[in-house]
């Protein structure tokens, strides 16, 4: 009998299944009993054989019920339909892989269980000792994001009992009727879109949580992203690069984006993400309050951002001279929003452009870019976006601002310098409490605070010279 939450289906259990080693037999011995074993719980669990359907003797051939689920079986993964158990079958069979049963509808289940608001509340029940709260928060929160990326869904987290996907870390028995089962094995179960339990996801608290793709552990952001998925009302996918193939598997949540299957399915779901709408031209750049988001060096130009737009001067002209202007991606096609943050390192050429939790790394104008995310660099979960940087050269350290508060960061180490953060006003003496852009040229820096753009001499600490931040714009 199969038991269910009332009115919940269970939707998937990340399990390891076995993956002991074989030894070399002859053709007559084949299959082992110990395979034909592995093989009848496998497709018990997975592809509904009855428990009558195995063969009473061991070693006699294979009963053709269990013929006709290893070749369900082998049609699902794309192997040779055979119907019997060769090497490649047994291989498939004893990789990790999520629990649910893959003789379901693998792209939606048959009613399409789905969230009717789009705007997705979320609670962390508890935390994983393995993580700082700080990793745990993160991990989950670009999980959620490769979703909402990716079709018009907002998640927000939320403190109080109820909500509507819940997280929690559990061990055995675990007010559920799907108790986990230790190390290994079992690793994590979601529940499809519903009241109560309903979105909800276990993971299992013997198992070794991580950030990265350390050995022995379970990457938490990879289980996550994929019981997710589950939690928005998909099931398997068939294709092996979908995230919602049965088989786990690692993916580094810095530059992974959601697949082209998995995102054709949650659009089927819940439609297309709304395209923001941002003004194409700043007509108050000339404000005496204005100010800019950041300024950088790409190539031999200063490059100026505010909004979507920026603005490009050489770096041998005056200031106050004639500008190239237009929208980010017409000189920057990978990115399609507005900067934050960005610095330039003169000696390997590269500049590091910040767009909310994304770093893009660009050499050349008008050439494709990569990102990866400002956690890379150390920064905590609570910071959500920098607000200006700037590399100094001679020091090979760059000098990170969020709020109130500045991070030093080791170009040559890759690792934040002890320490930090330390207060803004404290250290950088005569400018405003916070900094909005900042860029280093001919040996001194240029910072800016709000409307003011201040000309600061970092070996004696020192404001040399103050001017309106839209100067640097024509103004």
């Amino acid at each position: 009998m199969e038991l269910l939450w009332p009115g919940i289906q269970v939707l998937c259990f990340l399990v390891l299944t076995d993956r002991s080693k074989t030894s070399p037999i002859s053709e007559e011995q084949w299959p082992r009993p110990e395979d034909i074993e592995l093989a009848e719980r496998y497709l018990r669990k997975f592809f509904h054989l009855s428990h009558s359907s195995g063969p009473r003797n061991r070693r006699a051939t294979l009963s053709s019920a269990l013929e006709e689920k290893i070749r369900d079986m082998q049609d699902f993964f794309s192997l040779k339909q055979t119907g019997t158990l060769d090497l490649q079958t047994l291989s498939v069979m004893r990789k990790d892989r999520c629990g649910v049963p893959d003789v379901d509808n693998y792209s939606f289940y048959p009613d399409q269980p789905k969230w009717r608001n789009h705007t997705i509340t979320y609670r962390i029940a508890n935390y994983t000792p393995d993580l700082t709260k700080e990793e745990v928060e993160t991990s989950l929160h670009l999980a959620l994001k490769i979703w909402s990326d990716m079709a018009p869904l907002k998640f927000i987290k939320v403190n109080h009992i109820k909500a509507d996907i819940v997280f929690s870390f559990a061990r055995k028995t675990h007010e559920d009727f799907f108790p986990f089962d230790g190390p290994n094995g079992v690793l994590a179960h979601a529940f499809k879109p519903g009241e109560g339990m309903g979105g909800d996801v276990h993971f299992d608290e013997d198992e070794i949580w991580t950030m990265g793709q350390s050995k022995p552990g379970c990457n938490l952001f990879t289980v996550a992203a994929h019981e997710i998925g589950h939690s928005l009302g998909l099931s398997h996918s068939k294709d092996p690069l979908s995230l919602m193939y049965p088989d786990y598997k690692y993916y580094n949540s810095s530059k992974y984006t959601l697949p082209q299957d998995d995102m054709l399915g949650i659009q089927a779901l819940y439609g297309k993400p709304v395209q923001k709408q941002y003004p194409l031209t700043i007509s108050n750049k000339c404000d005496p309050k204005s100010s800019v988001d950041a300024v950088t060096l790409i190539g031999k130009e200063i490059v100026i951002f505010k909004s979507r737009y920026m603005w490009l001067r050489p770096t041998w002209t005056p200031y106050w001279n004639p500008l190239r202007e237009g929208p980010i991606n017409t000189y920057l096609p990978c990115i399609n929003s507005p900067v934050d943050a960005a610095y330039h390192i003169p000696a390997i050429g590269m500049s590091y452009i910040f767009t909310g939790r994304k770093c893009w790394v660009v050499q050349m104008l008008k050439m494709t870019c990569h990102f990866g995310s400002i956690y890379e660099y150390g920064f905590p979960a609570k910071v959500r976006k920098i607000d200006a940087a700037v590399h100094i050269s001679e020091y090979g350290k760059t000098f990170f601002f969020t709020g109130q508060l500045y991070y030093r960061f080791d170009e040559y180490r890759r690792r934040m310098d002890p320490g930090f953060p330390r207060i803004i006003q404290e250290d950088w003496q005569g400018i405003g409490k916070t900094v909005d852009a900042a860029f280093q040229l001919q040996g001194t820096l240029h910072l800016f605070s709000e409307a003011q753009a201040y000309h600061f001499d970092y070996r004696q600490n020192l404001v040399l010279n103050t001017i309106p931040a839209n100067a640097w714009l024509g103004c």
